[in-house]
């Protein structure tokens, strides 16, 4: 791996610890994955926010495309949406799509491990639909992150597949 290689899925920092940084392949951009994620996924609500979830298998995932599956998938893909009659101006739905980023991205890796470890899982695709309509502090973002991420990793951890 060469230093500061971007397209590095498992990058590290120059003291050895992973680097948190968010990249192209953990973004959810295809039409085809979105749509079948609102079509066919299963819905976990922790106020403020209400996650969205599929997981798909090697075989879901080629499905999905019509030749080939893009390179840059990783096992984890998250979007986020702030709907627009929720939080009418702009500058606040980027304000929390910002916050709610800024949670995901520095608490995703434990979930990341139990996604990469299940076998039958190749992706996880995720929508976090934020539903307040006031601003909502990061430190409160932050905490509902943590719960709702390790609802998610209870689902997929290998205790409850059994």
């Amino acid at each position: 791996m060469a230093q500061g290689d971007p397209d590095t899925d498992n990058a590290t920092s120059l003291s050895g610890t992973p680097r948190l940084t968010l990249r192209k392949g953990e973004k959810l951009r295809h039409r085809s994955l979105v749509d079948s994620l609102f079509a066919k996924g299963e819905s976990i609500y922790e106020f403020p926010f209400r996650l969205t979830f599929r997981a798909l298998s090697e075989q879901d995932l080629r499905e999905s495309f019509r030749d080939v599956v893009p390179s840059p998938i990783s096992s984890l893909q998250m979007l986020i949406t702030v709907p627009k009659k929720k939080r009418r101006k702009a500058v606040d739905r980027v304000l929390m799509r910002r916050r709610i980023r800024e949670a995901y991205r520095l608490n995703r890796l434990p979930l990341k491990e139990i996604v990469d470890n299940n076998p039958a899982v190749a992706s996880l695709d995720m929508a976090f639909v934020y539903i307040h309509d006031k601003n909502t502090p990061y430190a409160t973002i932050e905490k509902k992150m943590k719960v709702i991420l390790k609802k998610l990793s209870d689902r997929f951890s290998p205790t409850n597949s059994a």
